[in-house]
Parts: structure tokens; sequence; C-alpha cells
């Protein structure tokens, strides 16, 4: 009889597709992940189903678009009724989760899992119940242990402040911890079949750890966008794009010398990526964020080569599911931008590797569009068990195994902003609330609708960089009017009642 495959998934927090040698960049040092590659599916546009941490791995947990999963943005706890991928797993499986969690009540094993370990102190006001407060996280609990003494206050107990975890040496770090979480796990249940999933904070802010050194600011390489204002792009981002290049043109003729001041500095205090170390009107401060970016990919890369030797010490690797990906991209100077909350293709597309020895022992690059909603019915199908009813995402194993392509294949995204944190001025806030559409069609093309903004239209295949928006040139009318006619359809499909303009 066949021995059930296990699923090992990992994935990062922030990192764009284009950071390992099988997307075009031979200069990051991931020598685990660039090996990981050779022997794996490598899906060349993997996109995300919404550019925020929270929607994004909803989706990648449920199957669902974040509007469908009640996680439409960040600080929300998902509806208890909504089932993950290890609620649909049989039982056969024991299951564990080690890592960044978002969706609500961090500190506790939850919807399907039986091993759990935590990290984020950070989201305690996502927590639902007060007894959880009284609760640390396995990794502040091992923090202590080696020593280090907790440096901040959040709602009433001690926590390790982003800076102070980030200065921290390697072996100390997120990744590195829950890396010999998962090394255990994998020891202990090798001889029966298990479901795991690893979230690593790295590469998320702030822009510094121990690997700062190993990357030259002067030799990243830098893409045609880099710092370059998105002229005649939607104004949320032109106006993102002067923010963040601490630029002094104020797209918005009402924008407030005072209040954008104000903005900037009270940004730069809540988010712990930028503060005052770096001069962002300073190019070469940005190629310096660039390289620490790189530093803490190297950081993940380190991770992940632990958890593959683990697997091949327990001698499973060939009866292991492994995929790497990430919750989405970061623009990290592209377009003159920090963050995400957009559906360029530095934030909304992600590596995917999938490496699937009993299915697919053929590595190779996949051309065509594959969508974040997909995966949990993918890894349902891969691992012989039911695909709900209920699940939006669609199976795309016979793309796995060989039997099929991506090549009729599109994808849509989303953008829900209502509520979120401050983003630094109150024309930047006002601007994020207001809801986007997206899809990318299978001939590669890329239509973002907005009713209140200025929409976009860009040719993926001409124009790779996003540079020039053609949604005001005549020609491509009729284009977009069937582009968004498929939005509208996806809409009526998934119950979403986001408004659109007319086209």
């Amino acid at each position: 009889m066949a021995k059930q495959p296990n699923l090992v998934f990992v994935f990062s927090d922030r990192q764009r597709f284009d950071t390992l040698h099988a997307y075009g960049n031979d200069y990051v040092k991931a020598p685990n992940l660039n090996a990981l590659a050779k022997e794996s599916i490598v899906f060349k546009n993997a996109y995300v189903t919404q550019a925020v941490c929270a929607p994004a791995r909803a989706s990648i947990m449920t199957g669902l678009y974040p509007h469908a999963a009640g996680m439409p943005r960040n600080k929300l706890v998902m509806p208890d009724e909504i089932q993950t991928i290890a609620n649909m797993v049989s039982n056969d499986y024991k299951k564990a989760y080690f890592g960044k969690w978002h969706l609500g009540n961090e500190v506790i094993n939850q919807r399907g899992f039986d091993e759990w370990a935590s990290g984020m102190e950070t989201l305690r006001e996502e927590y639902t119940e007060e007894e959880y407060l009284e609760l640390d996280t396995s990794y502040h609990e091992f923090l202590v242990d080696n020593g280090y003494e907790p440096d901040e206050e959040l709602l009433g107990r001690k926590i390790f402040s982003d800076s102070m975890r980030a200065a921290l040496p390697a072996e100390f770090q997120m990744a590195s911890f829950f890396a010999n979480r998962a090394e255990a796990f994998i020891k202990e249940n090798k001889d029966n079949p298990f479901v795991m999933y690893v979230s690593f904070l790295e590469p998320h802010p702030p822009w510094t750890g121990p690997y700062d050194g190993i990357h030259d600011p002067k030799e990243v390489p830098i893409e045609p966008t880099f710092l370059k204002r998105p002229d005649g792009h939607s104004l949320f981002s032109r106006v993102r794009s002067d923010f963040f290049m601490q630029s002094d043109l104020h797209t918005p003729d009402d924008v407030d010398d005072a209040e954008w001041e104000k903005g900037r500095e009270e940004y730069n205090g809540l988010d712990k990526a930028i503060g005052r170390q770096f001069d962002l009107k300073n190019p070469d401060s940005w190629k310096q964020i660039r390289a620490n970016y790189y530093g803490n990919i190297t950081l993940v890369d380190d991770a992940v080569g632990k958890i593959l030797k683990a697997l091949d010490e327990a001698n499973i690797a060939q009866d292991t599911i492994f995929i790497f990906t990430s919750e989405h991209g970061d623009l990290v100077g592209t377009h003159g931008m920090m963050e995400m909350r957009t559906f360029y293709e530095e934030a909304a597309k992600v590596p995917l590797m999938i490496r699937a020895p009993m299915h697919n022992k053929e590595p190779k690059l996949v051309e065509g569009n594959f969508g974040q909603i997909d995966l949990v019915p993918t890894l349902l199908d891969l691992l012989g068990q039911d695909i709900p009813e209920h699940v939006q995402g669609t199976t795309k194993a016979d793309v796995i195994k060989g039997k099929s392509d991506l090549s009729n294949n599109e994808v849509f995204m989303e953008h829900n902003g209502i509520g979120d944190r401050n983003l630094g001025t109150p024309a930047i806030n006002m601007l994020n609330n207001m809801q986007w559409r997206s899809i990318v069609t299978s001939d590669r093309w890329k239509l973002n609708l907005c009713a209140t903004d200025q929409c976009e239209l860009f040719n993926l295949n001409d124009d790779p960089y996003e540079e020039i928006n053609l949604f005001n040139n005549p020609e491509h009318k009729d284009r977009i009017r069937i582009m968004a006619a498929k939005i509208r359809m996806w809409q009526h499909e998934t119950g979403d009642p986001a408004p659109l303009p007319d086209v």
C-alpha cells in the first residue's frame, strides 16, 4: 500500500518574486532555495489574492478569497466558522502550525492543528479571550530561556520589540526558532503522515537583521522603476510615492504641508521599518534597505535548508510534498514606495516552488498564471483528500503531474483598506479606504479597477515593469470592457459586493 504523502508548507512574509535565481536574481545569497528550485515545479507567475498580510494568509489557509473568509484587511479575527486546510485533511494526519498566524488568537492551537508554536506577540490586540493576554508566545519563552529580557509593554504584558528582535544573532531570530521546531516535529513524526505549515516573519521589516553586511548596497540589482514616481497611475500610488520618497510634490491640491509632515513623523514612529535610521531622500539609503532586505531572505534560506536537511535525515523527502512561497511581496523602493497594498508585480507576485517527487520527478518552469486561491484545493488533491464544495479555488494538481498547463488560467485580486492602520497622512489613509479589484488575463494583461481613483491597464508582455498606464488609451477600450466583465462575473460567483466604475 502506497505511503500517504506528507505536506510541508513553508512561507515567508513580504518576499517578492524576483529574489531568487529561478526568477532571474543571481545576487541574493539563497543557496538552499535556489537548490530547491532545481528539484521543483517553479511557477513563473504566482499571484496573491490580496497584497496585505491577514487577507493573503486567510486565502492560503482556507481556499477562500479575503472577502469570503471574513478577512478583508488586517486587525481582524477570522470568523469561527471558517475552516482551514487542517480542518479539511483527515485525522490520519498529524497537523502542526509553527510561526506567524495573523488570523487571530496567535498563542493557541486552533482550526484543526494539533501542534502549535507562536511568535507574534505584537498582535496581542487580535486576541479574543482575556485569558490569552496572560500567555506569552513560544518564541518569547525561547528568548527568555536564553537569557534575554523583553523591552516593551503591550496590553499589560512585557514583549520583545521588533527592533530588539532584529538585533539578535541569527540563531535567535524567529526563522531559526521555527526551523528548529519544524526539525523536531519531523524527527518525532517521520513514521506517520503529517501536515506541517511553517510561517516565517522574515524578510518583514524592520529593514535590519543579523545579515545586514552580506549584500553590498552598491551592487544590489535595481529595476527600471526603482525610485521612479508612477506618473499617470492611481492617485493612491502617486501620493504614497511622494510620501515614501519624502517628495514635496503633494499631488492633491488640498494637502496641507503641516499635516503632511505630521503624518511622516507619526508614520515613522509607528513603522520600525523606517524609523529615523534611513534618509529616504537619499537613494543610497534605499539601496541599503534593499541590501538588508536581501539579508533577511538569506536568514529564511538558512531556515529552509535546516528543514530540508531534516527531511533528508529522516529519509522521508521522497514521501513529502514540499512547498515554498510567500504571503505577498514588498515594493522596497519600486515605484518609489515601501510596503504592498497594490497590484504591482513586486507586491502581488510571489515565488512559488512545489517539490512533489511522488507526482513529478522532473523539475520545470511553469508559464501562465497561478492564483494563491488554488493552493488549498491543489494540495488536498495531491494528498488524496476530498475538496469541499465551498472552496473557491480550483485544483491545479494536473499541472504538477505534467498532465495540464496554465495556458488559459486567469487570476483575480482585491484590495479592501477600510479600517487599516495609519499609513502616513490623511490623504493616503482616505485613498487606502477605496476598494480595488484586479484581473491578470491568460494573455498577460492586467486591469486594476477602482470606482474613485485613476484605473490602470498594463500590458505585461511589453511592459513587465508596469511603467505605462494604458487605461485612457482609446485603442484599448474594448479590451477593458471584456476584462471588466470578467471581474464582474468573478464578483458574482464569489459574492463580492465591491463597487466598480463604469467602463
